[in-house]
């Protein structure tokens, strides 16, 4: 059986390397990109099966990512699961509707919650 494929987006590396690990240990295969690469080409090449994305980057929002994730034939179906520590709950559920997220995670994660919240997006 083929692992399923997880892109995670965040521009703090430290973060990312651990989250890569974590999915990596839970039998992932990870792709791992800061936030300044371009996402959706990314995206496009690599056809993750989730996408754990960062809201708040420096470059680009993670808001902004996702909707031109939207906006591809390629990308427009992948589930896309936010995660952050800034926003509040009420911006987080306008924002999300509005960019088609999923869910939205709040760091600092659980990892329990995390493979939870895969497992539940990819069963969708």
């Amino acid at each position: 059986m083929a692992k399923k494929k997880i892109m995670i987006v965040d521009d703090d590396k430290v973060f990312l390397e651990e989250l890569q690990e974590l999915l990596d240990n839970a039998g992932y295969e990870v792709i791992g990109t800061e936030g300044r690469a371009p996402v959706a080409e990314i995206a496009n090449s690599a056809r993750p099966d989730l996408i754990l994305l960062d809201l708040r980057m420096p470059e680009k929002s993670g808001f902004e990512v996702a909707t031109e994730l939207k906006q591809f034939n390629e990308t427009a179906d992948i589930p896309i699961i936010a995660m952050t520590g800034f926003y509040t709950m009420e911006e987080r559920s306008f924002l999300m509707n509005f960019c088609g997220i999923k869910k939205c995670l709040k760091k600092p994660l659980s990892p329990l919650d995390v493979i939870k919240e895969i497992e539940w997006a990819m069963e969708e």
